[in-house]
């Protein structure tokens, strides 16, 4: 575990991990009911901040009176899940919660490319999402969509774009697996935040 300050709160996360890949996970709720017992008055503030062609973006923050504080970001899509708008906002609370410690030291909340799984709140088998046994989901057109848009708010061109889809996960955009198209989102949105910070900054 991250810390074991759980326990000298009353809460002992340990009885609630469960394994992932193997290795320890601890599901959303778990980690808020663990910040809950510690911090009542701490912070909890989500924020639907991009809902485009059956994609959605949420923010979390969480913050401990006194102490620190983090951001977390997710993204899901309708083609993934009926109920996506839900499941990216457990995704963001997740990592915020994990940046602050509530979480599992090898927690898959933070790994970007390094396997076609991961988790939003409880273990999935994807198998039984896609259907298809074995068989790796591809993104699909919408989402090939929505990252080139998100790309051009960036500033990077198409060209750039699929470098960065080869950088990372070794193929082209129209190869990626949905699940890395919903990470590649992540990480775009973030540099195209920073981008509108820079350019206001400098108009000021």
């Amino acid at each position: 575990m991250m810390v074991d300050k759980g326990e000298r709160a009353g809460f002992d996360p340990g009885k609630y991990l469960t394994k992932v890949n193997g290795h320890d996970y601890l599901e959303v709720k778990w980690r808020l009911l663990w910040f809950r017992t510690e911090h009542p008055d701490g912070e909890i503030e989500t924020e639907l901040v991009e809902h485009r062609n059956g994609v959605a973006v949420f923010r979390a923050r969480v913050r401990i009176p006194g102490g620190g504080s983090a951001t977390g970001w997710g993204s899901e899509t309708l083609d993934d899940f009926h109920d996506y708008l839900e499941k990216a906002e457990t995704k963001a609370l997740g990592r915020a919660l994990a940046a602050l410690g509530y979480g599992t030291q090898f927690c898959p909340d933070f790994e970007f490319g390094a396997t076609d799984r991961r988790v939003v709140d409880s273990p999935i088998d994807l198998t039984r999402v896609s259907g298809r046994r074995g068989a790796e989901v591809t993104a699909t057109p919408r989402q090939i969509g929505f990252l080139r848009a998100i790309a051009r708010e960036a500033g990077l061109s198409d060209e750039d774009l699929d470098a960065r889809a080869r950088e990372l996960f070794g193929r082209p955009i129209e190869e990626l697996g949905r699940r890395d198209a919903s990470q590649l989102i992540d990480q775009l949105r973030q540099r195209r935040d920073t981008v509108i910070e820079e350019s206001q900054a400098q108009v000021s």
